[in-house]
């Protein structure tokens, strides 16, 4: 353990510290969850600096500045190193380390272009690094067993340990002091891992540290939100914006780009047929073809006289464990993570094994794959917020409301996978069409042959309808024999 000791904060923005750092060093990239989020993961730790005055106490306030958008939080843990480190070996790196603690790595997104990687003004607002409230003693803990975790308005959004570290703690100790010395004071931002995203004026935000299973803690440092009244001037670069850093400011997941040569699944032209398809009709012709097992079981529609259609991005629940719930059902877990990177016409097809005893998703879910141009949801399972979710707009095919959260049956465990929901196999890439009939399944190979033939059918259908409404009887129409065959093509070529 270093000598370096805190002593009652003194001075703007101390923190927990006593006195601010000589230098605050922040890791780009560090967990394995947020690389799988960003779509890339660095084979060395890099790194970047924010000023001292960037410090901030538990229970003050970060500005987002006027005009801006898209200020981010980042719950980490933080390092304070005790003792001068120069050259250190990755084996003796911690015994530099004095203590350990709680940082809030806040970063406006607005100013990443202008920066071009350096961080200097997104990461260096004044505030824009609260550390506390109390600091751990490094010889307390082992620096492989730590958690983070990070609440937003009192929902847990973030939850990693240094088991998810790509790199160990004492890596960056030993690798940054191969470059400059790190002084006693010196503070190491250790990186974020997933579930970093956008918040607004009146948020508050709380980071903790601790080792799992313990009293061991850095306690919750707590952050409010604020709106600033000053927009910035154009003696400098000017806040921007654009797909890209809001897809990485809200946190969505990066995605393969397609092959060039790969035709859409689902076209606009064979999304009209769809559209204009019943359910029933394409039952009909998947069984003509012999797919009996294609129709997903007991759901129903909480928007009546709605249809989807779309392809499926599949999401598995399995039965609720609860140390399995507490590793893969809290932070950025596999549901946020696929209602956060759901695309414009694709569907949410959620495998909950027929149980009806918990949600499987609620409003805020529901708002945002709404605003991300959702289709639609098909679970065979429960809904919370039933009417709140339905008042979204996005159409919702379940079995129906239930009051209780997703953990009392439920983990939440992967995506896009093979998923078996109220009976049915659906595969990514699936093409998922529902309206109050209920919703079938259709392989992507088949869709143009379904459509183009159920539409056939339904005016053929519509026809006969017409013709018993006029009062012919059934027999030989209902199925059309040869005579009454004859009577609808000739209708059909004066039409």
């Amino acid at each position: 353990m270093g000598t370096y000791e805190a002593t009652a904060p003194s001075g703007r923005g101390s923190g927990p510290l006593g006195t601010r750092p000589g230098k605050i060093i922040a890791v780009h990239l560090s967990y394995a969850s947020r690389a799988e989020q960003r779509g890339r993961r660095p084979a060395n730790p890099s790194y970047f600096f924010k000023p001292s005055s960037s410090i901030g106490t538990s229970g003050g306030t970060v500005e987002r500045p006027a005009g801006t958008e898209l200020l981010a939080f980042e719950g980490e843990i933080a390092l304070v190193i005790g003792t001068t480190a120069r050259w250190v070996e990755p084996d003796e790196a911690w015994d530099h380390v004095a203590a350990v603690t709680a940082a809030n790595d806040f970063g406006l997104y607005d100013l990443r272009t202008a920066d071009k990687g350096s961080n200097v003004r997104s990461k260096g607002g004044d505030g824009y690094t609260p550390l506390g409230p109390g600091l751990i003693d490094a010889r307390d803990v082992d620096p492989s067993s730590l958690r983070v975790r990070t609440w937003v308005n009192g929902d847990l959004v973030q939850e990693d340990t240094t088991a998810g570290l790509i790199f160990p703690l004492r890596q960056f100790v030993s690798d940054l002091s191969q470059h400059f010395t790190l002084e006693p004071g010196d503070v190491i931002l250790t990186g974020t891992p997933a579930g970093s995203t956008v918040v607004s004026p009146g948020d508050v935000v709380v980071v903790e540290v601790d080792v799992p299973g313990t009293s061991v803690s850095s306690g919750r440092l707590h952050t409010t939100v604020s709106q600033g009244i000053r927009s910035f001037s154009d003696i400098g670069s000017q806040p921007s914006v654009d797909d890209k850093q809001r897809a990485e400011a809200w946190g969505t997941p990066a995605e393969e780009e397609p092959a060039e040569e790969d035709a859409p699944a689902l076209s606009e032209d064979l999304r009209a047929k769809l559209l204009r398809a019943p359910v029933a009709g394409l039952s009909a012709q998947l069984r003509k073809r012999g797919l009996n097992n294609v129709a997903i079981d007991g759901v129903r529609p909480n928007l009546p006289g709605s249809k989807i259609v779309g392809t499926a991005r599949t999401l598995r629940f399995v039965p609720n464990r609860e140390d399995l719930f507490k590793s893969h059902g809290g932070g950025y877990n596999a549901q946020k993570r696929l209602f956060d990177s759901v695309g414009t016409g694709e569907v949410i097809v959620i495998e909950a094994r027929g149980e009806r005893g918990s949600g499987t998703l609620g409003d805020i879910l529901a708002l945002r794959a709404r605003y991300l141009g959702a289709a639609g949801v098909v679970t065979d399972g429960g809904v919370r917020d039933f009417e709140a979710v339905a008042e979204t707009g996005l159409p919702v095919f379940s079995q129906g409301p239930h009051p209780a959260v997703l953990g009392r049956k439920h983990v939440p465990w992967d995506i896009d996978v093979a998923v078996a929901c109220g009976g049915a196999t659906v595969l990514p890439g699936d093409i998922i069409v529902g309206d109050d009939d209920g919703v079938v399944v259709i392989p992507p190979a088949l869709a143009e042959e379904i459509a183009d033939a159920t539409l056939v059918q339904e005016d053929e259908d519509t026809w006969i309808a017409q013709q018993v409404g006029q009062g012919r009887p059934i027999e030989g129409l209902f199925p059309l024999n040869p005579l009454w065959r004859e009577r609808y093509e000739a209708w059909q070529k004066k039409q």
